[in-house]
C-alpha cells in the first residue's frame, strides 16, 4: 500500500468522527438545535444509549480474544504517570488557582465518546469490545484522580468540610457505563446468547449513541473564550494532544503492544479533554472558563493530531 493510500484510508477512519463534531457546531450556530436539545440528548446518551452500546458489544464479545489484563494494567499505569507528570509540570509553571484545572485538562480524555467512536471506525466490533473493557479502567481512574487534584486546589470557605468521598464512591458505583460493563460480563464470560430480536433492537437503540454524542460535543464548543488565558490553555492542550499520546504510545510499543490493542490505547490516549471535566471543575469551585477553553482547543486539535498519529502508526506497521 502506497503512502497516499495509507493516508487516505486513515482519513476515512478519523474524518467522519470529527465531521460530526463540526456538524454539531454548525447546527447550533444555525439554531437548528438549542441548548435544551443538547441537554436532553446528552442525558439520553449517558444514561441509556451509550450503556446499551457497551452492553451489547461486550455481551457478544469473545473475551478469550479481547480480554488482556496486561493492557488494562498498562493503561492504568500510563494514566497515573501522565497525571503525575502533568501535576509536576503545573507545580513549576502554572499559577496555583489554575493547577487543578490544568492537570485535569492535560490527562483526562473523552474516551467514552470520541475514543469509542474512533475505535469503532478503525476496528468495528472488536474496537468496541476492547474500548468497552478499557472504559472500566478509564471511568475509575479519571474520576478519582480528577477529584484528588481539583480538591487540592478547591477554594475553601469557612465551615467547608472538604471532599465528600462517600458521594464520589457512590457516583462511580452507580455510573451507568460501569453498570453496563458489569451487567454484560456474565453474558460474555459464560457465552450466554441473547435473543435475536433483543440484539437487533439493542443495535437500533445503540446506533443513536455516536451521532448524538458527537453532535452534542460540537454544539457545546465555544471558541469565543479562547482568548482568555491562552497560554495556559495552549500548554494543557499540547500536553493532552501531543505529549501524553506520543510518550504513552511509545512506551506501549516498547512494552510489546501491537495491532488493535495498541491502536485502541492510542485512540484513548489521544482523545480530547472530556466534557465531563467542565462539570466536575464547576461543581468543585475551580475555573470552569479555563476548562471550557481546554476542551474546545483539544477537540479542535484532535482532528489533526489523531489523524497524524494513526497515520504514523499505520505507516510503521504497528496497527
Amino acid at each position: 500500500m502506497s503512502l497516499i493510500d495509507i493516508f487516505l484510508s486513515t482519513l476515512n477512519i478519523t474524518l467522519p468522527v470529527f465531521a460530526m463534531v463540526f456538524i454539531g457546531i454548525g447546527l447550533k450556530r444555525w439554531r437548528w438545535i438549542d441548548q435544551a436539545f443538547v441537554n436532553t440528548a446528552s442525558k439520553l446518551v449517558f444514561r441509556a444509549t451509550l450503556p446499551a452500546m457497551l452492553f451489547f458489544s461486550l455481551a457478544d464479545a469473545d473475551l478469550e480474544a479481547t480480554l488482556d489484563p496486561w493492557m488494562l494494567g498498562f493503561f492504568a499505569l500510563a494514566t497515573l504517570a501522565s497525571f503525575a507528570a502533568a501535576w509536576g509540570w503545573a507545580l513549576l509553571r502554572v499559577r496555583r488557582p489554575l493547577r487543578g484545572v490544568y492537570v485535569q485538562g492535560a490527562f483526562r480524555g473523552n474516551c467514552g465518546i470520541v475514543g469509542l467512536a474512533l475505535a469503532a471506525g478503525m476496528y468495528g466490533d472488536e474496537g468496541l469490545s476492547l474500548g468497552g473493557l478499557l472504559l472500566g479502567v478509564v471511568i475509575l481512574t479519571y474520576n478519582v484522580l480528577s477529584v484528588i487534584v481539583l480538591a487540592a486546589y478547591q477554594p475553601r470557605e469557612e465551615g467547608d468540610k472538604g471532599v465528600d468521598w462517600g458521594h464520589i464512591v457512590r457516583h462511580i458505583a452507580t455510573n451507568p457505563l460501569i453498570l453496563s460493563v458489569v451487567a454484560a460480563s456474565p453474558f460474555a464470560v459464560f457465552t450466554v446468547p441473547l435473543p435475536t430480536w433483543l440484539t437487533t433492537t439493542g443495535d437500533y437503540f445503540a446506533s443513536l449513541t455516536l451521532p448524538l454524542a458527537l453532535i452534542c460535543i460540537g454544539a457545546t464548543l465555544s471558541t469565543r473564550a479562547l482568548k482568555q488565558g491562552y497560554r495556559t490553555t495552549l500548554s494543557a492542550s499540547l500536553a493532552k494532544m501531543v505529549v501524553v499520546p506520543a510518550v504513552a504510545t511509545l512506551l506501549a510499543v516498547v512494552a510489546g503492544f501491537t495491532g488493535p490493542a495498541l491502536g485502541v490505547m492510542f485512540l484513548f490516549f489521544a482523545s480530547p479533554t472530556a466534557a465531563a471535566a467542565f462539570v466536575m471543575a464547576k461543581a468543585m469551585g475551580n475555573d470552569e472558563t479555563l476548562t471550557a477553553n481546554i476542551i474546545a482547543m483539544t477537540t479542535l486539535m484532535a482532528s489533526v493530531t489523531v489523524t497524524l498519529g494513526v497515520f504514523a502508526l499505520r505507516l510503521a506497521g504497528l496497527i
